[in-house]
């Protein structure tokens, strides 16, 4: 049997879509012709291809991504789209991977394949349960006014980012706003507060964390209104703003891990800490460099404008990403 034999087709049409075949591959769907069982290594080739593919879609896309600011918006907003990876799918997978990296605790996610560590005895049952991303997370709550000590009346509610207790006080609850008075009753809040006590929070936390990334999807919509705000002669469409930001905030996924990869990579290797300290700070602040030259890429102004808007947008994201957040730790605080 020649080689031209061998590469004719199984079938007459294709098994995938019905399409008359005239080669290897359909001219519609452009699956492969032959119906033959795929060996392992073929599995493994689709699973992992773009990843040691120098010349992949992948890499096409991350590349410029991180060292291009601006210029895969750009590039798709002229027309050129098929050599990167579609936008929203980039969002999530740099999302997942960054919030896999990020909150991923072998030892508490997997705890059945470790052997429980004892507590020191000086520590409480419900010392340190809290993890450190959500800490932050609850001052900034109280900070806000919702959970924690009101000295100008309304509700005494607050959550020890430590230990994860809850302590309650309705003293002033009659000053709380009606709508929030008829979503937090007294034996609502008496009821989550004993939840989240009973296992220092953590409940609390898991639900916190699984409201974070809606909460960032929400803040795209909101962040693409500001920017065709801001842009209101550039004759875009809401969508193109969108897409913006849909490439800000899956640069801004990538930088955040390689950040977390590179600080956790440097303590194996025992890489000097002000040298590490100086690559974060760098990394950081290249993130709102990064924004305004990825306005002055897609948008084409003069720098004075730019800025402008920039000084502008970087107001709104602040006040948007407060109230996401607060949302976030809101419908946590109901969930438990």
């Amino acid at each position: 049997m020649n080689k031209r034999a061998a590469e004719l087709p199984d079938h007459p049409n294709c098994l995938n879509c019905g399409t008359e075949l005239r080669g290897q591959y359909c001219g519609h769907c452009g699956q492969r012709a032959r119906s033959r069982l795929i060996s392992l290594w073929e599995l493994l080739q689709d699973a992992f291809g773009d990843l040691f593919e120098l010349d992949s879609r992948l890499w096409r896309t991350l590349i410029p991504l991180l060292a291009r600011p601006g210029r895969l918006t750009r590039d798709y907003l002229e027309g050129r789209r098929a050599r990167y990876m579609p936008p929203f799918r980039m969002y999530l997978v740099l999302s997942v991977v960054f919030f896999v990296v990020a909150f991923f605790d072998p030892r508490d996610d997997l705890s059945l394949l470790f052997e429980p560590e004892p507590a020191p005895e000086e520590q409480t049952a419900g010392k340190d349960a809290t993890r450190p991303e959500v800490r932050e997370a609850l001052d900034e709550l109280a900070a806000e006014g919702v959970a924690g000590k009101n000295d100008e009346g309304g509700i005494d509610f607050s959550i020890d980012p430590e230990t994860g207790e809850c302590t309650l006080d309705d003293a002033g609850y009659e000053e709380m706003p009606e709508w929030l008075r008829k979503r937090l009753t007294r034996d609502r809040l008496e009821g989550i507060c004993e939840r989240i006590s009973a296992d220092g929070a953590k409940t609390f936390s898991g639900l916190l964390l699984d409201n974070i990334p809606i909460a960032l999807i929400v803040l795209l919509p909101f962040m693409a209104l500001v920017l065709k705000g801001l842009y209101p002669l550039s004759r875009r469409y809401f969508v193109e703003h969108l897409l913006f930001f849909l490439h800000f905030h899956a640069f801004f996924f990538l930088i955040l891990t390689l950040e977390i990869l590179f600080s956790r990579l440097a303590s194996l290797v025992f890489v000097p800490e002000a040298i590490v300290a100086l690559i974060l700070v760098a990394a950081s602040f290249y993130i709102p460099v990064y924004l305004y030259k990825a306005m002055r890429t897609v948008y084409a102004q003069g720098h004075l404008l730019t800025f402008t808007k920039y000084v502008a947008l970087v107001i709104a994201y602040g006040v948007g990403a407060t109230f996401t957040m607060l949302g976030a730790l809101f419908f946590a605080l109901l969930s438990v």
